[in-house]
């Protein structure tokens, strides 16, 4: 089953146990951050990006430039591990590892999560590409990729057992919106997904097929 197919089936169920108040209090923040535009400030296809360095779960610093100097990169910036959207794709980049190695290139996710959340995403779901942990989302914000989450929907989290400011280590309420990038080596950005829908993601098969690509280009 693809990535888009169990987002679908996973709203399914989602949107019949969940209270019809509660759906229109979701959406409204979603249409919110749609309206104000803030996908279509973010970095796109043809910027470069800034070069970052963020420790993983093991504390150890992971350079961007490092990484580029092997080859193309992948970048998933996701919200936090508390997300089933997002644990879903990192899920569906787990199985897509190989071939994104096999084509000459690394995969790195980021999400303001301390570094123990970010673990916990990492012993979870058996990942084994680097999960980064971008405190006070200084690195999603020069992408262009941050948001306050809405106030009505702070509380809403909280029932859901979403704990933001334990996971993110502040009470800013601060996320990336979620975003897929495929660097060239030079930093340029090949492929650019940004949705202000947090709910649509982009298939790793078109990740896989910009790499071909580039390898081919090589």
């Amino acid at each position: 089953m693809s990535l888009l197919e169990q987002i679908k089936e996973f709203q399914k169920g989602f949107l019949e146990q969940v209270p019809e108040e509660t759906l229109k209090i979701m959406q409204s923040g979603t249409e919110k951050l749609i309206k104000s535009g803030i996908a279509e400030k973010c970095l796109k296809e043809g910027d470069k990006i800034p070069a970052f360095t963020l420790p993983n779960p093991k504390n150890e610093r992971v350079s961007s430039d490092i990484m580029l100097s092997k080859g193309p990169l992948v970048i998933n910036f996701y919200r936090g591990a508390w997300c089933p959207y997002c644990n879903l794709e990192l899920r569906a980049y787990q199985e897509v590892l190989p071939e994104i190695l096999n084509l000459g290139a690394q995969l790195v996710a980021i999400s303001p999560n301390l570094p123990d959340n970010s673990l916990s995403s990492i012993e979870k779901h058996s990942l084994t590409f680097e999960v980064l942990s971008d405190i006070g989302n200084k690195i999603s914000r020069q992408f262009g990729l941050v948001f306050t989450l809405d106030a009505l929907l702070q509380p809403l989290y909280k029932q859901f057992g979403i704990d933001i400011p334990a996971s993110n280590g502040d009470e800013s309420y601060e996320l990336p919106i979620p975003a897929t990038y495929v660097v060239n080596p030079d930093g340029i950005i090949k492929l650019a997904f940004v949705d202000a829908d947090y709910t649509k993601r982009l298939d790793p098969n078109e990740v896989i097929e910009t790499l071909r690509n580039l390898s081919q280009k090589t």
